[in-house]
């Protein structure tokens, strides 16, 4: 009996050990997350972390682009990340144009408009071709202008020059284009004419040397002193055929409001060859006069509104003594107010 008893409870203990064994088998296991590092991850080579450099922001109004043809138009400009002067520039920046004296339309006793022309070709006025680039772009006069309707100065069509139509900032510089389109082929490996570009003529900055100024001189009772105010500045350029061949006349490309661009000219300097160091900003130079044109067209006398060209034709020495005698009638209007 005591040995059938043994067996008896050695056989219920190895069964309850099964079962248990069982049970324990069916329970998942709990995976602890693998820290050492596997041998092909420690033969894979890092990736070296490349420090950028940080953006420098550029003291003026940045013109970019995509593409650049080296015209100056659509070019981008590169900003020094350096200090290229030995001094800090900072006044430039900060410059603002006074504001004008207010004449009341009682005051205003004696009003003339007059258009001039400006000739960048004179020795006087190659400052207006100067070709610098400098952190705002290239220093050529036009490209001032087109950086400003780039920033948001609004450009009139030439029709007229009273600002009647504005132009979009893509219209203002495309007026820049001469001639027609070049149609240019396009052949594969093989030497075969696969396809056609159109191309359109973007021409050089410096052919764009004469610049029209529309002003009103006002004598101003008030202060008995004869004030001339700039309305607008309009660039124009030859006319010239697909070929290159010029017609020895000009085109007006577009009209800006002188009011409007005056923010703008304030933080551009002028070129002086005499001093790099002492420039003055070309809203100073323009306030002061600091340039040198000849009178086109006048309300003086002139009933028909006709130019001076239109007047005397092709005899340009008459457009010039009318043109001086225009500006003696003036000068002699505001002396003869004075007793002496």
């Amino acid at each position: 009996m005591n040995k059938f008893f043994l067996i008896g409870i050695l056989s219920l203990l190895l069964i309850n050990n099964s079962v248990n064994g069982q049970v324990k088998r069916k329970t998942p296991r709990r995976r602890t997350p693998n820290r050492s590092t596997p041998a092909t991850n420690l033969q894979q080579p890092t990736t070296p972390v490349i420090a950028q450099k940080p953006q420098v922001s550029a003291p003026y109004v940045n013109v970019s682009s995509s593409s650049g043809s080296g015209n100056g138009i659509n070019d981008t400009v590169k900003v020094s990340l350096r200090n290229d002067n030995i001094i800090e520039r900072n006044l430039v920046k900060d410059r603002t144009p006074l504001a004008y004296k207010n004449i009341r339309e009682d005051d205003a006793v004696y009003k003339q408009r007059i258009w001039r022309e400006i000739d960048s070709r004179e020795k006087i006025n190659l400052p207006f071709r100067y070709s610098l680039v400098e952190d705002n772009g290239s220093q050529r006069f036009i490209s001032i202008l087109i950086n400003a309707i780039k920033s948001g100065v609004t450009a009139f069509d030439p029709i007229d020059d009273r600002f009647t139509t504005p132009l979009t900032s893509q219209q203002a510089i495309g007026t820049l284009s001469s001639g027609k389109p070049d149609t240019i082929p396009v052949s594969d490996l093989d030497g075969n004419i696969v396809k056609y570009n159109v191309m359109s003529k973007e021409p050089s900055l410096d052919s764009v040397y004469k610049f029209l100024i529309k002003e009103e001189v006002v004598f101003d009772k008030e202060t008995s002193r004869l004030y001339t105010r700039i309305l607008g500045i309009c660039p124009e350029m030859p006319i010239t055929l697909s070929d290159g061949t010029s017609l020895g006349q000009m085109r007006r490309l577009f009209w800006l409001y002188y009011p409007d661009l005056r923010q703008t000219l304030a933080k551009y300097e002028v070129y002086n060859p005499k001093n790099f160091g002492a420039r003055m900003s070309w809203e100073d130079l323009f306030e002061s006069r600091m340039f040198s044109s000849y009178i086109i067209k006048s309300t003086l006398d002139n009933p028909f509104d006709q130019s001076l060209k239109e007047k005397y034709g092709k005899n340009t020495l008459f457009v010039l003594l009318e043109g001086d005698a225009i500006k003696e009638k003036i000068f002699n209007y505001e002396q003869s107010l004075w007793s002496y």
